[in-house]
């Protein structure tokens, strides 16, 4: 029987899908749109760190607006900065302004910020058998954004002149339809249920658990590194002398390796719980790190960086499922905020750290040093799982 609870996830999943899409036109394309706009090289990037900057910027006043509004209004909310943000940004390469362009990008990062908590959400239509299922589902929308982004992306830079416009005016449309798709969205209100836990806490009594500290430190670590991986992988490359397709597919490689290990994640945290399939991602994390130590062949790349997709995988949304744990439903919003927030800046850190690394260190040396932070994420995970297990 296909509950009213499947019915929502499939929906969540298709905006996760839509939404990730959007994300993927804007790191294919906004460095090189951005490049063709700015009087020097180091501000290509703009359009990318404005959007990192709007998600920043729109997470937590986003989550407590949306604890008042509800959750399909937030969402809707979103769709409709990604829609606008796509004709700024398409506007702005019109008029070969660089600023109209980050501005653009800005607003697909608020829209980024709402579409943070389709996976929380996720967690809230599905009963608790099913909620680990529900938030890996969800995620695996990627899969499709994996597949189709990269493609829209290059269509559309030359559908249109000035170059690149057409990517954005795509973003538009991607937008609008996840609109529609989010229209049929319907989260049970959950004020009785909070009412029958008592009123919500401060939020630092709330971060300051063990299990959601751990939690939030471990997902951070899978999203830091992963990161930072990621965005080195195709300068590391170029230098090694590959071509940029190679680098493409290889980024393509590990897109997939991220989300196609979700249709399983979620059997795994339910038969295994969340601490073990954390520490599993940690174990594929050290596989990454053995496997850029053997060379920096094309072949050395696809594999390490299939790992580190499916490594970020089980950290992250162990990390998210093990956290859902540790709030009433009432402290939802400020506990999902701060976790979002800094599970978003550690990535911004790692993103904006990446190049000097690289450069500082070369690609295998980089990794290694990853080392000590996976280890001490292995710590704190084995301590919560002791700490609990004599509880």
């Amino acid at each position: 029987m296909f509950k009213a609870m499947h019915r929502q996830v499939v929906i969540l999943a298709s905006a996760q899908a839509l939404f990730q899409i959007v994300s993927v036109i804007v790191m294919t394309v906004g460095g090189l749109a951005g490049a063709q706009l700015a009087d020097s090289p180091r501000w290509s990037t703009l359009p990318i760190a404005t959007m990192f900057l709007g998600t920043a910027s729109i997470t937590f006043p986003g989550a407590m607006w949306m604890a008042r509004v509800g959750r399909r209004a937030g969402f809707l909310c979103g769709t409709f900065f990604g829609l606008l943000g796509g004709l700024i940004a398409a506007f702005g390469i019109h008029e070969r302004s660089l600023g109209l362009l980050a501005t653009g990008t800005f607003f697909v990062g608020a829209y980024q910020a709402f579409a943070q908590f389709y996976r929380f959400a996720a967690g809230e239509v599905a009963d608790e058998a099913f909620k680990a299922r529900a938030i890996s589902l969800v995620l695996a929308g990627g899969i499709v954004a994996a597949l189709v982004g990269p493609m829209l992306a290059r269509l559309g830079g030359s559908l249109l002149s000035p170059e690149y416009m057409g990517s954005f005016l795509i973003l538009s449309v991607v937008s609008l339809v996840a609109s529609g798709v989010l229209l049929g969205l319907r989260i049970p209100a959950a004020s009785d249920q909070a009412a029958a836990q008592g009123p919500a806490r401060p939020w630092h009594e709330i971060v300051i658990q063990p299990a959601y500290l751990v939690a939030l430190f471990g997902a951070a670590t899978g999203y830091g590194i992963m990161i930072l991986a990621m965005t080195a992988t195709p300068i590391a490359m170029v230098h090694h002398h590959h071509e940029l397709s190679s680098a493409a597919t290889v980024i393509q490689l590990h897109t997939l390796g991220m989300f196609l290990p979700s249709f399983f994640t979620g059997s795994l945290i339910a038969r295994f719980g969340a601490i073990r399939v954390m520490l599993a991602g940690a174990a594929i994390f050290l596989a990454h790190i053995l496997t850029t130590l053997g060379g920096t062949g094309f072949n050395s790349f696809a594999v390490s960086l299939v790992l580190l997709g499916v490594g970020w995988n089980f950290m992250y949304i162990g990390g998210t499922t093990l956290v859902t744990t540790t709030y009433r439903p009432s402290e939802k919003a400020k506990a999902q905020a701060v976790n979002d927030m800094t599970i978003f800046f550690v990535g911004l850190a790692c993103s904006l750290g990446a190049g000097g690394l690289l450069d500082t260190l070369g690609w295998q040396r980089m990794n290694f040093a990853l080392v000590p932070w996976i280890l001490v994420a292995v710590v704190a995970l084995v301590w919560l799982h002791r700490r609990r297990s004599t509880a």
